[in-house]
């Protein structure tokens, strides 16, 4: 059985005359950096990696000896190069780099090989095998599926995300507020241009793949085929930028610039980017930040490779972002995520401010807009 695990935070158990296992067991924290190092390693060479767990259960009597067999076990029965370690006071990890689901199943076996019942339970997981599958499953909320939640923040920014949190919420009050004649004159404009719905909602993935409904000013045809941009995503996506590039060599201009199914007060509202300005409610409500990696379709995803996924992981979605400022339309795709990477890992409040201060300049230029 493969499932992904919410994390938990109970301190490491007592080892006791565990020591001589010390060196070859790693404590939570320890552990938890591995499999986080080790699950980037993949990104990057998509080579398996899997984790084991191993539920000991809160036996009164022979629990101690228990866990003892099993370290015992786990150190003679598995690779020098695979890792162990403590997720919870009776809860053991076990982390094998290079390994498949197959070679996971006879790793199990070979530990668990000693005669009678097995005086423990088992979960096996393994990445990114089972990532694409269920990040896509539109009947399934993937909101819980990332493994141990890795890429949860540190409790030392705790405050720093809080106040975060405040500034989105404040920023998209005074935001409705102080642009609300203009969200009233492209509503009334919409409305009497064009048949069909002022704003236009569509499903997007956001942290950790979590779905939500995101809000636009609708600037296309209603019912217009989307066989135009998915064919765009994909090449971008798969670096075929000679099949998407619509400037020159020298100054490449990655975007649809004539898409037919824009109506012509979309292309007004799409340059000056008035169509962005509902997302202030997908911020109040939690869904985006005002800052962040733009959040993707769920075809988009398909087309994803393993460390492309790292961008809607660790951060909410934002309105602007690095990408928007530094790059927009002139990047490539993987370059946009190597922007999304360096935003999250270099995240602090005065970053956001720079980025939103750099927005309104890029806005008012209407910089790689279309």
């Amino acid at each position: 059985m493969s499932v992904w695990l919410k994390s938990t935070s109970i301190s490491n158990p007592n080892m006791g005359n565990q020591v001589l296992l010390g060196r070859k067991i790693l404590s939570k924290p320890h552990f938890i950096s591995s499999l986080r190092l080790e699950k980037r390693r993949a990104d990057r060479s998509k080579i398996p990696l899997s984790l084991v767990l191993f539920y000991v259960g809160r036996e009164e009597n022979g629990e101690l000896n228990l866990i003892q067999r099993l370290l015992i076990s786990l150190v003679q029965k598995t690779r020098e190069t695979d890792i162990k370690g403590w997720i919870d006071h009776d809860v053991i990890g076990l982390l094998l780099p290079g390994t498949d689901e197959k070679g996971t199943q006879t790793c199990v076996e070979k530990i668990s090989s000693e005669k009678g019942e097995r005086p423990y339970s088992i979960v096996t997981a393994t990445y990114p095998d089972h990532l694409f599958q269920r990040l896509l499953c539109e009947n399934e909320d993937s909101s819980d599926f990332f493994p141990l939640s890795l890429d949860e923040p540190e409790e030392t920014h705790a405050i720093q995300f809080a106040l975060k949190r405040v500034i989105d919420v404040a920023g998209s009050v005074v935001g409705i507020f102080l642009s609300s004649p203009l969200i009233l004159l492209t509503a009334f404009t919409i409305k009497i241009t064009s048949p069909g719905p002022v704003l236009f909602k569509q499903i997007r993935l956001g942290k950790r793949g979590a779905r939500f409904s995101f809000y636009k000013f609708r600037s296309m045809v209603v019912g217009g085929d989307d066989q135009i941009h998915r064919d765009y995503v994909t090449n971008l996506i798969k670096g075929n930028l000679d099949k998407v590039n619509q400037g020159n060599e020298q100054k490449p201009f990655y975007k649809i610039k004539c898409d037919p199914r824009v109506t012509p007060v979309g292309r007004i509202i799409r340059k000056l980017s008035i169509d962005e300005i509902p997302q202030f409610f997908n911020v109040i409500k939690g869904e985006m930040s005002l800052v962040g990696p733009r959040p993707p379709l769920p075809y988009e995803i398909e087309e994803y490779d393993s460390w492309h996924l790292r961008r809607i992981l660790e951060v909410k979605p934002g309105i602007t972002g690095l990408w928007q400022v530094d790059g927009r339309s002139q990047t490539s795709f993987d370059d946009m995520v190597r922007l999304d990477l360096r935003y999250v890992q270099n995240w602090s409040l005065w970053l956001d401010l720079k980025i939103l201060i750099k927005t309104l300049g890029a806005v008012v230029r209407s910089n790689g807009a279309v």
